[in-house]
């Protein structure tokens, strides 16, 4: 596969203080996948809200509405090591355009059984599932192909235009489930993700053949590529540093299971707090991707991945904390609340362009698909897991002090593991080693 000019190449001299859109600008073939993937990520998160919301009118169960996120879950867990290997053993191209026109086939599905009115719970079920399972294919194979269609020097500027249109989207699809469900009922929610979803499969299909490169003695497809892909991750503590530092944040300080108690009771304001907190999150997302023209300079890319935890764990814990000595009700509580929650989603999404540019430099061409494959697994799995972790920890001590601990825990680990892993905090853009 011809590849991108290797290396990161010299800094431009010149950098915007806003979004850096060079690769858009300067590489055809990924303008067309961010486009193509930017709509369909919209319509995503229209039908995961429109399910959900189909799924409780169906029962009037929030446990059924909860258990789309375990058929969503398992199979995204069960086959992205597997969706990896494939993408390392075939071309990837093929491989994500095959995917991309099961999701579309899939999503035209999910709009039939809503103009059929077939009103089938089981049926959703089955659809979420297998819709997750195209997923688990699908995005290690779109996650491989940038790196060969965009230079290093890029990827930080490519990996934040991709996060900011992905807050975008989860801030958009709620807002647009509740406009048109609420107006012209789940078939036109659907029917807007099947058309836009076609821009993805577009944006696949102008790409150019991407054969991938084969190690000696890799396997085809199957359980030993994928322990050749774990053996790799556990040889090279940079690659498996990405992964560490962000299940410290998703799994001790992912704050999102307090969200409805704390409208509830703590602050009030029922469903209208939950999205308040929601969004704030969402908008430092956002934020931050508006303003990462800087990043594409950053050298000691490691050492502001572990920086950016840590604050993500401060802000988590200033969260918690002032649940705990802000009186309830209090003016500006509500406000000082979602600020901190903007802070950590834009600690979040920086952290995120570099500890995704660190893998996709640092890893072998060959491997890329099955280590992407292992990071469909931490991103689907980790947040689970906080939620698990976060909710019984505030059964047992109430929801402010479960963000300060979990927060504050998040900071010690992370540090923790900056000390035990010093080469990650030496790590170099201009030098990138595994």
């Amino acid at each position: 596969m011809s590849a991108p000019p290797a290396g990161p190449g010299p800094v431009r001299p010149r950098r915007r203080f806003l979004v850096d859109t060079t690769p858009l600008r300067e590489v055809p073939a990924f303008r067309g996948l961010w486009i193509g993937q930017s709509l369909a990520a919209v319509g995503t998160q229209l039908t995961v809200v429109t399910v959900g919301l189909q799924v409780y009118a169906l029962t009037s169960s929030t446990f059924a509405v909860g258990l789309v996120g375990i058929f969503a879950l398992v199979p995204l867990v069960a086959l992205g090591l597997y969706g990896g290997s494939l993408v390392d053993a075939h071309d990837r191209r093929r491989v994500a355009l095959l995917a991309s026109l099961a999701l579309w086939v899939l999503s035209l599905a999910v709009a039939a059984q809503a103009w059929a009115h077939l009103d089938s719970v089981g049926l959703l079920y089955g659809l979420v599932a297998l819709q997750s399972a195209a997923f688990a294919v699908n995005n290690p194979a779109r996650s491989a192909i940038v790196p060969g269609i965009v230079p290093a020097a890029m990827l930080p500027a490519a990996n934040a235009l991709s996060g900011m249109t992905n807050a975008i989207a989860l801030t958009l699809g709620p807002l647009l489930a509740g406009l048109l469900v609420g107006t012209w009922g789940f078939q036109a929610a659907y029917t807007v993700d099947a058309v836009t979803f076609v821009a993805a499969l577009v944006g696949v299909q102008r790409l150019p053949a991407m054969p991938p490169e084969v190690l000696a003695g890799s396997q085809r497809p199957g359980l030993r590529s994928v322990l050749e892909g774990i053996r790799f991750l556990g040889t090279r503590p940079n690659v498996r540093m990405t992964f560490l530092v962000d299940l410290c944040a998703m799994v001790l300080a992912m704050p999102r299971v307090l969200y409805p108690a704390l409208g509830a009771a703590e602050l009030g304001g029922g469903a209208r707090t939950v999205g308040l907190l929601g969004a704030g999150f969402a908008a430092g997302s956002v934020l931050a991707g508006l303003f990462s023209g800087p990043l594409g300079g950053v050298r000691r890319q490691g050492a502001v991945v572990v920086g950016c935890i840590a604050v993500y764990g401060a802000s988590v814990a200033g969260f918690g904390l002032v649940l705990v000595l802000a009186p309830a009700g209090q003016t500006g509580k509500l406000a000082l609340c979602v600020a901190l929650l903007a802070v950590s989603g834009a600690a979040d999404a920086v952290s995120s362009v570099f500890r995704g540019t660190i893998l996709q430099v640092a890893t072998p061409d060959a491997l890329r698909g099955r280590l992407q494959g292992v990071f469909i697994v931490v991103v689907a799995g980790g947040p689970r897991l906080g939620d698990l972790v976060l909710g019984s920890t505030a059964s047992a001590v109430g929801e402010g002090l479960a963000a300060l601990a979990g927060g504050t825990a998040c900071v010690v680990a992370v540090l923790a593991l900056a000390r035990g892993q010093r080469g990650f905090v030496r790590y170099d853009a201009h030098d990138p080693r595994p």
